[in-house]
């Protein structure tokens, strides 16, 4: 019985997310309230208090809702980093999510393009994302840096200008796809893009 009281309230977690999704993406951040996520999913406005304490919390947890559903389906299909290609694999597979799933795609059109960011809200919430707004860097750092240990890229690469640069890229290729400036199929313009910077790192063979 616990069992299905901690499934049902973790189920009625992830509505009222996508409920307040759904009306951010049509109000604005600042507009919708707790009583209109509620009423969409037909709850009261305590019960969604129960889950989230503000609004700032409820975006907290989208994103990391976000990321560590996308993130797992990644690890799923490449479990660890050994080298620059699986780096790029990683980076396909996501690329593979945000093309064929609406609703990840409808997440990252808000949070980089809709969503009212001041530098109080942006100050809070960045306290409880810390990790995941880290994360990107910091893996890419490590992959370089396994990779130059074990020969793979050349030693003369500067390892934080070139994570930065990665990042800088996908970024842009990201905005680029989800606000329709880029018609080409995303997860082949990210191999690409990548192998025309990665293949630029790899030491050469004589």
């Amino acid at each position: 019985m616990a069992r299905r009281t901690k499934e049902e309230a973790e189920q009625t977690r992830i509505e009222i997310l996508r409920s307040a999704l759904d009306i951010f993406c049509e109000k604005g951040y600042s507009r919708t309230t707790f009583d209109e996520i509620a009423k969409r999913i037909n709850l009261t406005k305590g019960a969604v208090y129960w889950h989230f304490r503000n609004k700032p919390d409820l975006i907290a947890a989208l994103i990391r809702e976000a990321f560590n559903r996308a993130n797992n389906i990644i690890l799923q299909k490449v479990p660890e980093i050994k080298s620059v290609d699986d780096l790029k694999q990683r980076c396909i597979i996501n690329a593979t999510l945000v093309r064929d799933e609406p609703y990840y795609r409808k997440f990252l059109f808000f949070i980089f393009y809709q969503m009212e960011w001041s530098e109080a809200i942006l100050g809070t919430i960045c306290k409880s994302i810390k990790d995941i707004d880290e994360y990107p860097l910091k893996e890419i750092k490590q992959t370089l840096t396994f990779s130059q240990k074990n020969g793979e890229i050349s030693p003369e690469i500067n390892i934080e200008a070139t994570a930065q640069i990665l990042c800088s890229l996908w970024h842009g290729l990201l905005g680029g796809f989800i606000t329709g400036k880029c018609t080409l199929d995303f997860p082949t313009l990210v191999e690409k893009s990548f192998d025309l910077i990665t293949n630029g790192l790899k030491r050469k063979v004589l």
